[in-house]
């Protein structure tokens, strides 16, 4: 595993190990690694819709296409064994 240092204002610090001290994390280490994925992820995330929004932007959905959708909706819906709680 790759080790990563960095510099980190007091205050991130004091927060950091508020979040350990706590028990959510065992060490900063783990909290850190913990928000760099995060962060990624999130990342990953936002490329993705950004990238399905691009291609339905260079072809768009047909009319044809959204009255299949919309119809297939309602009759997945219909078919639901909807139960009162």
């Amino acid at each position: 595993m790759a080790q990563l240092m960095t510099r980190v204002d007091d205050t991130l610090i004091a927060d950091l190990d508020d979040i350990v001290s706590s028990g959510e994390f065992k060490t900063r280490s783990d909290a850190v690694r913990s928000a760099i994925e995060h962060m990624l992820t999130e990342r990953r995330r936002r490329l993705e819709g950004e990238a399905i929004v691009e291609g339905y932007r260079r072809l768009p959905e047909s009319e044809e296409e959204m009255l299949w959708a919309a119809q297939n909706a309602r009759d997945m819906v219909a078919e639901e064994p909807w139960e009162r709680w």
